[in-house]
């Protein structure tokens, strides 16, 4: 069966086809759905605002963070000390998944995975302006951490 679509018709599609696959321009989430912070924003009052920084990616708030990013982050606030050697080494973002900035902006930390006898996959990595990324597939996809 072939259907036949005028220009006007087919753009209209195209344009409710648009707002359907980007959510209709909202970035909230259901505040019941928690969703384990995977979701593409996590559940927050709304008077806290995502910084711009963050804007487009998706986001966790640190109380949704694995207890093992926490404490990580606890550690990465005082300074250290540090259990794996290279906690707080450049981050190179080869991956090219946060913004691009100049090389010695970004620094990694290990966020220890329970059973992992290596450093596992999961990291926090930091911006020299207070940004925070956590990912859990070794640099494959970030989520901004929202404090």
């Amino acid at each position: 069966m072939i259907f036949r679509v005028g220009g006007r018709a087919l753009c209209a599609l195209l344009v409710c086809l648009a707002a359907l696959l980007t959510g209709c321009g909202g970035t909230e989430q259901d505040p019941g759905d928690r969703g384990g912070g995977t979701s593409p924003s996590t559940s927050r009052s709304p008077s806290m605002s995502t910084p711009a920084w963050a804007r487009g990616m998706r986001t966790v708030a640190v109380a949704d963070l694995p207890a093992e990013a926490r404490h990580t982050l606890r550690l990465i606030d005082r300074g250290g000390p540090f259990p794996y050697a290279k906690d707080g080494t450049v981050f190179g973002n080869f991956e090219g998944e946060l913004p691009r900035r100049a090389r010695g902006y970004y620094h990694e930390y290990t966020v220890r995975t329970p059973g992992e006898r290596d450093r596992g996959a999961r990291r926090l990595v930091t911006g020299r302006e207070r940004e925070l990324y956590y990912t859990d597939d070794h640099y494959a996809s970030f989520r901004a951490v929202l404090r």
